[in-house]
């Protein structure tokens, strides 16, 4: 293949056959990532045919992490989350250590180290919001108080997760012969400075970046409030990363809730969401490319057991949490099926565990299939907890 024009051929190849999957995917009911990521293993070094250039796809994916958590940032909803906090907050946290913990009893089964058991564990913990959210609107639950939980039972696990893509790093220190003490002011550190650059962004980016937009929005061109957005969410991703030693992931969240708080915040996520739209599907064209699909040839006990956690795992803990906070078997039930499944954050958890080292190749295919897999059936898990409810449909509140 012509070296010159690898970008071109890996972006032609990227969004025809992300399209096409992505189309049959949405036909058959399933999340049409399922077909993005298809369509990475079909470019990708794993399987026969044509080839892309795998070293173009990272590249291409942190800018889909720092598109994807501003879009994040933008759709964050403190209302949602206050009004269930109470169930949602306790209830998420519970439900993660639960799926960790038994995530790092399966690694050490299988003999992985700690800091890989524990990542392989708590990767899989978070559940997509994205597929949660359609199967709540074609249930016509997404306004019921039982939607209402689930989905703020997930912003609590986004939040912790964009908490984790700023300690994770520090996981990889631990086998650089830095001591306990050592890490711990590593970590130290590292919290001072995001809280330093969390408090620059509230004291002068909510000052400032609204009455941005609102210059920009005078000019009256279309063009440029789309690009001024897109400067925005981009310029101060790089602002984290460079001077606060923070990720590209934390400012562009920073970013997305710093613009939703604006008068144009509507306005700024519908012109930054095409674009969003197609850096997403390269993201997960480019975590396909990574994927050696014989992993589910080669360990299926092991991608079973995995799968077993997502699917069974914290369902079981949902349906236990809820009903410890004294909630009806409709909602457990409910919750239960929305977190039977891995989300987008799996995905950039683990590819960044692989960048840092610290989950090995076959780990991570290991998580990529069972995320896989427990997106493919979730449909079927909110068919069982429809059958497994009592009485009449729920009703969405007024």
């Amino acid at each position: 293949m012509d070296q010159g024009h690898s970008l071109i051929s890996l972006l032609v190849a990227a969004f025809v056959l992300a399209f096409l999957l992505g189309l049959v995917a949405n036909r058959l009911r399933l999340a049409p990532l399922i077909g993005y990521i298809i369509a990475g293993i079909i470019v990708g070094p794993y399987t026969p045919g044509f080839v892309a250039d795998i070293h173009l796809a990272p590249q291409l994916a942190e800018i889909g992490v720092i598109l994807l958590m501003f879009g994040v940032g933008l759709h964050f909803s403190p209302r949602d989350l206050m009004a269930v906090r109470t169930v949602a907050l306790p209830g998420a946290l519970a439900q993660i250590a639960a799926a960790t913990g038994l995530g790092w009893l399966l690694g050490e089964i299988y003999g992985l180290g700690h800091a890989e058991a524990v990542l392989m564990g708590f990767s899989v913990s978070v559940a997509s919001t994205v597929v949660l959210v359609r199967a709540l609107e074609e249930r016509q639950q997404i306004r019921t108080p039982t939607g209402r939980l689930a989905v703020g039972w997930l912003i609590v696990e986004d939040l912790v997760m964009v908490l984790a893509l700023v300690l994770l790093p520090l996981m990889s220190m631990t086998g650089d012969g830095l001591g306990l003490g050592g890490v711990a002011a590593s970590v130290g550190l590292v919290l001072l400075k995001v809280a330093g650059f969390v408090i620059l962004m509230g004291l002068f980016g909510t000052r400032l970046l609204p009455g941005a937009l609102i210059l920009i929005a005078h000019e009256r061109s279309r063009e440029l409030f789309t690009l001024g957005v897109l400067a925005i969410a981009m310029g101060i991703a790089w602002l984290a990363y460079a001077v606060f030693d923070a990720s590209f992931a934390l400012g562009a969240f920073v970013a997305g809730l710093v613009l939703a708080a604006s008068p144009l915040g509507h306005s700024a996520a519908e012109r930054s969401l095409p674009l969003r739209d197609a850096f997403s599907v390269l993201f997960f064209v480019s975590v396909g490319m990574i994927f050696d699909p014989l992993i589910l040839v080669e360990r299926p006990v092991a991608v079973l057991s995995l799968l077993g956690i997502v699917i069974l795992g914290k369902a079981l803990a949902a349906l236990i949490i809820t009903g410890a906070f004294g909630q009806d078997r409709r909602t457990g039930l409910t919750v239960a099926a929305s977190l039977a499944q891995a989300g987008e954050f799996t995905f950039i958890l683990a590819g960044l565990g692989v960048t840092l080292g610290v989950l090995a190749p076959d780990t991570h295919d290991l998580v990529l299939a069972a995320a896989l897999l427990s997106i493919t059936l979730n449909p079927f898990m909110f068919k069982l907890a429809d059958l497994l409810m009592p009485g009449q449909p729920e009703r969405p509140a007024a």
